[in-house]
């Protein structure tokens, strides 16, 4: 009997411990990091950094449309061609981590530039990121736009 608690009790701690040795160290900081530095990327046009910052086979929703692959991108190249600038944050973020799985929501406070006027914008927007070997990488992202407010009547 005193031969197999030991034994009974290494069975079930060393999954455990092996598990934790190949889970990152929950950094929400590093994640934040992630979608800011999307944004950049986004800003930018650099595609070489949006490859490194999405899985392959990552999915986005934005503007009520599915995007696979370099869509979004293309989205947004296509915008900036026509003189758009956009500006994102990544505000009031809430991340919560399950071992190389990441999810983050948070407020997008930015806004559009069309070449003569600024609008305010704000988007709710939501992401899950995997940690690889190079770290943190998007495997899927959503975006809302918030209503702009309307006049008072």
């Amino acid at each position: 009997m005193r031969r197999t608690l030991p034994l009974a009790f290494l069975a079930l701690t060393l999954p455990a411990t092996a598990l934790a040795a190949t889970c990152p160290r929950p950094d929400p900081a590093a994640v934040v990091k992630t979608m800011t530095d999307m944004f950049a990327a986004f800003t930018a046009d650099d595609g070489a950094k949006l490859a490194a910052i999405f899985t392959p086979d990552a999915v986005e929703f934005d503007g009520g449309k599915r995007f696979e692959g370099s869509g979004l991108w293309d989205l947004i190249k296509t915008v900036h061609a026509k003189g758009i600038r956009l500006v994102w944050t990544v505000q009031d973020a809430d991340v919560h981590f399950a071992c190389d799985t990441a999810w983050i929501d948070y407020i997008n406070r930015g806004s559009v530039f069309d070449g003569k006027t600024t609008t305010p914008v704000t988007w709710l927007e939501s992401a899950v990121l995997l940690h690889g070997k190079t770290g943190w990488q998007i495997r899927f992202l959503h975006s809302t736009q918030v209503p702009a407010p309307q006049p008072a009547k």
